[in-house]
């Protein structure tokens, strides 16, 4: 088993937006993408620097080109190559288009891409397609899945959870099983760029939404996990706890030394034009590669370290015996306040005497009957 990394040093994950310029026009997109790159955009050398820099993280540090979609950038199986040959783990975020066919996939592949993560927002072409803004979208996807299989590249399945979406759930978690992914990653909405055009689920929605994802994650043939909603861990330690019989207190000694994956603290993101942010949901500039190195500005800048010190949040989240294994989201908190260190409005746990403002108030959400998420 490796060693947990300790995220003051290092993020699991650093995610590298190498463009903006898309064909889709998805409904959620934090970034506003449009067809045409930006003049700004790191350049070949540039992107190199900045894996150069990222290398020094250590081995197998984890590097993820998103976008937009990458596959706009006609670099990208250079940059590919480039960073496996540093020792980096190489991943990519490709766009659902015609530009994802079976060639470049291979090319990919044999450059070392290691994970392709496909987004899937419904369970049919008709739900996916409206949520994409792109017609063929889904079929698209379908086809890259089924190329990456045949390629050898482990597929993972990124899925957007809002009031359009919700409902769709069990049925994408059955598409999931059948393109024989590696692991589901479960996105809750962060309202920012479009997707403050969407409606989130509300905080009891999301708690319901949470344990069946917990249940899922215990039978599927696939992995699973969260994005930007951290307190699904405190789920599933509530959970483990009502099995032990030892009531819903906090959690464990040992499960506190196992801190989730939240902006800035265990995630790091780089924008096609270089400024280092948490999160690309938290559009703070820490600093600008590769005039500042990317290992200097996440280890030792004031706005890094500030998201990584639990006992420094506010609100419900600084009052909750869970914050160091959750944390909340700090996109959310900052997209909603302005404050990354305020509380997350979407978490609907209420810590032991705190008695402070409630999410849900004001939040309309009828229980669901029929065993739905």
């Amino acid at each position: 088993m490796r060693p947990p990394v300790d995220t003051a040093e290092r993020p699991l994950v650093l995610i590298w937006e190498v463009t903006q310029a898309c064909e889709l026009s998805c409904d959620h997109c934090r970034a506003d993408a449009q067809p045409a790159r930006h003049p700004d955009e790191l350049s070949t050398a540039e992107g190199k620097r900045l894996l150069d820099q990222t290398a020094a993280f250590g081995d197998g540090q984890l590097v993820v080109l998103s976008g937009g979609d990458p596959m706009k950038r006609p670099d990208l199986v250079e940059l590919v190559d480039y960073g496996t040959d540093r020792g980096l783990t190489m991943s990519l975020t490709p766009s659902g288009t015609d530009e994802l066919d079976a060639e470049a996939i291979q090319s990919l592949a044999d450059a070392g891409l290691r994970r392709m993560a496909l987004s899937l927002d419904g369970a049919d072409a008709a739900s996916h397609d409206a949520f994409r803004g792109e017609s063929g979208s889904f079929e698209s996807t379908m086809r890259a899945a089924e190329q990456a299989r045949e390629a050898g590249v482990p597929l993972q399945i990124n899925t957007t959870v809002c009031a359009s979406t919700v409902d769709e759930l069990p049925a994408i978690r059955d598409r999931v099983a059948d393109l024989g992914a590696v692991l589901w990653s479960v996105f809750f909405l962060v309202p920012i760029g479009r997707g403050r055009l969407l409606d989130p689920i509300p905080p009891d929605r999301a708690e319901r939404v949470m344990e069946w994802l917990a249940d899922v994650a215990d039978e599927a043939p696939f992995g699973l996990k969260t994005t930007e909603a951290p307190h699904y861990r405190r789920v599933r330690r509530q959970a483990a706890a009502e099995t032990r019989a030892d009531g819903e207190g906090g959690p464990s000694d040992a499960e506190n030394r196992r801190a989730s994956v939240i902006a800035g603290d265990g995630f790091a993101f780089v924008s096609h034009t270089g400024e280092v942010y948490p999160s690309g949901f938290l559009p703070e500039s820490a600093g600008t590669v590769p005039a500042d190195d990317v290992v200097e500005v996440y280890r030792e800048s004031d706005l890094f370290e500030s998201l990584r010190d639990r006992d420094a949040l506010g609100g419900k989240c600084g009052a909750c015996p869970f914050r160091q294994v959750c944390g909340g989201s700090r996109s959310r908190a900052y997209a909603h306040t302005g404050d990354p260190l305020a509380s997350d409005p979407l978490c609907g746990y209420v810590p032991p005497e705190y008695d402070g403002p409630l999410p849900w108030d004001d939040a309309e959400d009828p229980v669901r009957a029929d065993g739905r998420p």
